[in-house]
């Protein structure tokens, strides 16, 4: 498959085509530099939202739950009009592991959270200073957290979901892995936005839009190498690289989102695949015109906006039955 190089803007929509061009591209090569320029690039996709109003009806509160040697902060969204005590979302946020926090995603959370599903975000431990286990585990143990603490913060334990985007979605894909394995709390709905599932790069989509302004091969090299670190366990674990797993029987219906204009467009479809041959509900939604991380980045726009609505859809279908 021939690569597109800078041409990829061509088949960008075009709403999102001006961000795409204009986008300021952040290098995870210095994972301490690559947080400040991801939150400095977070902090321009925000502005965008400037003057307009937050949903109403959503408490927004900041806490932490211990885990050994930490505490994970945690940010809680809750719905203060849902008639009935609502399902929630652990939700897990991007930044190739290195990089983002609670305030990366903080717009989709609130979005979530005003069509009635409460959200817990995570600020899982990070690499390189955390490689594997550690991120996934704390997430793990977050949902672990949730589902003792649910009946106490208003919502219902035994409706939760578990998502992310990018690296977050690997994250959340791990952890419905870790819930299958372990007897955990069983996830209601795994939601998979831009997924990096494969450390082998070896897809179509990767030699077809190997550089764009979003999101590069290089990018997913160096998310690997941070977060897998030199742990023997992290070179075979299928919670470390969830493409892995073999036979996915069992796992959370799951909720998959795929980019079309990015590398990892094909490991998300294949994931996809993967897990409804083996019998798992899958609901895959492929956007056309779309970059890695398009409805975080340019949320205003009407492909970014329909996307978080059928984003919210699934949450609402699964949790608030």
């Amino acid at each position: 498959m021939t690569a597109l190089g800078h041409d990829w803007t061509a088949l960008v929509d075009p709403e999102l085509v001006d961000s795409a061009r204009a986008q300021p591209y952040v290098s995870f090569t210095d994972p301490l530099k690559a947080r400040r320029n991801f939150a400095r690039a977070c902090k321009l996709s925000r502005a965008l939202l400037r003057g307009a109003p937050d949903p109403v009806g959503v408490e927004v509160v900041d806490t932490s739950f211990p885990v050994p040697g930490a505490d994970v902060g945690l940010r809680v969204y809750r719905p203060a009009a849902a008639p009935t005590p609502p399902g929630v979302l652990v939700y897990f946020h991007g930044g190739a592991f290195v990089a983002g926090d609670l305030d990366s995603e903080h717009h989709r959370c609130l979005g979530f959270a005003a069509a009635g599903v409460a959200v817990v975000s995570v600020d899982y431990r990070r690499p390189p200073e955390h490689p594997f286990p550690v991120p996934g585990e704390d997430c793990y143990a977050a949902v672990e957290w949730v589902a003792g603490a649910a009946a106490g913060l208003g919502f219902a334990p035994e409706r939760i979901a578990v998502g992310g985007s990018s690296a977050g979605a690997t994250l959340a894909a791990a952890v419905a892995l870790m819930a299958r394995d372990r007897g955990g709390p069983e996830p209601a709905l795994q939601v998979l936005l831009y997924p990096a599932l494969d450390d082998r790069l070896a897809s179509g989509s990767m030699r077809r839009y190997p550089e764009t302004s979003s999101w590069k091969v290089a990018d997913s090299a160096l998310m690997w190498r941070h977060y897998l670190g030199d742990s023997p366990e992290a070179a075979t674990s299928e919670y470390a690289v969830p493409a892995r797993r073999a036979d996915f029987t069992g796992v959370a219906p799951a909720y998959v989102l795929a980019a079309e204009v990015d590398a990892l467009r094909d490991e998300a479809v294949d994931y996809a695949v993967r897990l409804s041959r083996d019998g798992v509900p899958v609901e895959l939604h492929h956007v056309a015109g779309a970059f890695h991380g398009f409805d975080a980045a340019v949320p205003t726009a009407g492909v970014s906006a329909r996307s978080l609505a059928s984003q919210a859809a699934a949450l609402r279908h699964a949790l608030l039955r």
